[in-house]
């Protein structure tokens, strides 16, 4: 248990210390500025701009960014639907399987494409490890680098009259930061014992004198952009939880830190990009604050046990189902909360066997998405969230509301509410229609309570582009393929295109001089102010969901029922 602890003191100290130099670094990245790996870098990235075509010194509108985005995502989203329907001809497939399901492939791709991959599929008995790393590798890091791309755009909309080119932002986000980063780390992770390797499955006899097939692969390069782009598709079915993925404390930890490192950096950046790193860091705090809440209400719920089973044994023990033995109850509650706010997906346990208190903690991170937040959009939607702030208490006070200089009006408060409420429509109505059909359409398997959260968070899950699941259910099926790959789309998309649409507004204002009533929002009131908004809008948005599910899921157990 104290080393649980110390592990949790441990990753709030890196996440501390590592947060600000990388946020300044991916601001000198994009703000056009010399970094160490430029000689290595710069031929490359000009040998790709040669090759596509692209001018790095175009800005691009944000109908034309937007259509960059669209269109690319499309392209790659055919190319790799392509690669892993013709997997069966291809090199890297030591075990010769077929094409998947046309809607169990579908899925997937869209899953991909999206930042969410989220599995319907068992990967090591369904993909071949050039599907895995050529066609699902390719998308972990363009998706990632389009989420990194859309938030640096709509940091420079709101500080500078430019948004900057799509495909610029996109290739400097793999070369400059994804992809050496990812290098690292998979070293790393070799080191400690993830395979790297393209053998076939290794055949052994077991003491029974039975054969076993034991799955490998090149792991170690595929988890680490997992990780570090908040992608979150398992190599294996067990995903973190599998050894070969997440073998020892060590590699736990760097994984970690991989999930929490760009988002939280992000904080930064935009504080460079606003010459303003006072408001960055009471934003971080106030981010950093939440998480460490909902890792205490998880870690809590975990250790108090589940009181059925207490009662019965008269003992008190922790929750220990659904967990590893050599992570614990604790590592695997700081885990479940950090991927649910980063919006990774990648477990090192079963969400399915959380308590009450775990499962509350990790359907509010995905509901609110800020907390640390999706790639690149998690500095947008907390951005929007200080837009509505500004809005609010300028009505308050009777004065035109702007935030960094700029007004706003009628026109971005709409799109920043398209924003907000899409994320909801496409939770609560597809969830609605499935609760609806409990047992013919949803093939839902634990009963009451906990039966709604199973789908509410696999819903959830889509449309935060999280991918993550309470598992147990029947998902690998025409409805929950084509359903949650809708709630994947509309989650991803049409937020991105208000988000770029409200950041284009806002760079054609011209920025107004500070005065005596301007609005503060470098200052500790009004960062609370914006933490109660957030709480607020969530609980009036979420709140029925979250009472008829882990709410009265933990009455229920502590009622003795």
């Amino acid at each position: 248990m104290g080393q649980g602890f110390l592990q949790i003191g441990l990753t709030l100290c890196l996440v501390i210390a590592i947060a600000p130099i990388l946020g300044r670094y991916i601001a000198r990245v994009f703000m056009g500025a010399r970094t160490l790996l430029d000689p290595l870098m710069n031929p490359i990235e000009h040998s790709i701009y040669l090759v596509a075509g692209v001018n790095r010194k175009d800005d691009m509108t944000g109908w034309q960014y937007i259509r960059a985005i669209l269109a690319s995502n499309l392209v790659m989203g055919i190319l790799v639907f392509g690669l892993i329907h013709y997997q069966r001809f291809l090199p890297w497939n030591p075990n010769n399987f077929f094409s998947p399901r046309w809607h169990t492939l579908l899925h997937t791709v869209i899953s991909f494409v999206t930042n969410t991959d989220q599995q319907h599929y068992v990967p090591e008995t369904t993909l071949s490890y050039f599907s895995q790393v050529a066609a699902l590798g390719f998308l972990m890091f363009t998706s990632a680098g389009t989420g990194l791309a859309v938030g640096i755009a709509f940091i420079r909309g709101l500080t500078s009259k430019r948004l900057g080119n799509f495909y610029v932002d996109l290739i400097r986000s793999i070369t400059r930061i994804l992809l050496p980063i990812s290098v690292v780390g998979a070293i790393a992770l070799v080191l400690l014992g993830v395979p790297q390797t393209i053998d076939k499955p290794l055949i052994v006899e077991t003491l029974e004198g039975s054969t076993q097939y034991i799955a490998r692969g090149p792991v170690a390069s595929f988890e680490m952009i997992k990780m570090l782009g908040e992608n979150g598709g398992g190599f294996f079915a067990a995903n973190s939880a599998h050894p070969f993925e997440n073998p020892n404390g060590a590699s736990n930890l760097i994984e970690l830190i991989a999930m929490i490192s760009i988002p939280a950096a992000l904080i930064f950046t935009y504080g460079m990009f606003a010459k303003n790193l006072k408001q960055a860091w009471l934003l971080f705090w106030m981010i950093f604050t939440a998480f460490v809440i909902l890792v205490w209400v998880t870690v809590s719920g975990e250790l108090q046990g589940n009181p059925l089973i207490n009662g019965t044994l008269g003992v008190e023990l922790p929750n220990l189902e659904g967990k590893e033995v050599r992570f614990g109850v604790i590592q695997t509650a700081l885990w479940v909360v950090t991927t649910t706010a980063t919006m990774t997906g990648a477990v090192n346990g079963m969400l399915d066997s959380l308590m009450p208190q775990g499962l509350f903690a990790t359907l509010f991170n995905l509901f609110v998405q800020i907390i640390w937040g999706g790639q690149g959009t998690g500095i947008a939607y907390l951005l929007i969230y200080l837009i509505l702030t500004v809005f609010l208490t300028g009505l308050m006070v009777g004065r035109t509301p702007e935030f960094l200089g700029r007004k706003i009006e009628k026109r971005e408060i709409i799109l920043a509410s398209v924003v907000l409420l899409i994320h909801p429509i496409m939770i609560l109505i597809p969830s609605a229609i499935a609760l609806a059909y409990p047992f013919s359409l949803s093939g839902i398997t634990n009963p009451g309570f906990h039966g709604i959260s199973q789908v509410v968070y696999e819903y959830a899950s889509a449309a935060a582009n999280n991918g993550s699941g309470l598992e147990k259910l029947n998902d690998n099926t025409l409805w929950w393929n084509l359903s949650t790959g809708l709630s994947m789309l509309a989650g991803r998309y049409i937020p991105i295109i208000a988000i770029l649409l409200l950041a284009e507004n806002m760079s054609r204002k011209p920025v107004t001089p500070e005065t005596a009533g301007t609005l503060k929002t470098d200052s500790l009131l009004f960062t609370t102010v914006t933490a109660g908004i957030v709480l607020i809008l969530g609980v009036l948005t979420f709140f029925p969901v979250l009472a008829l599910g882990p709410i009265a899921e933990g009455f229920k157990l502590a009622s003795g029922s």
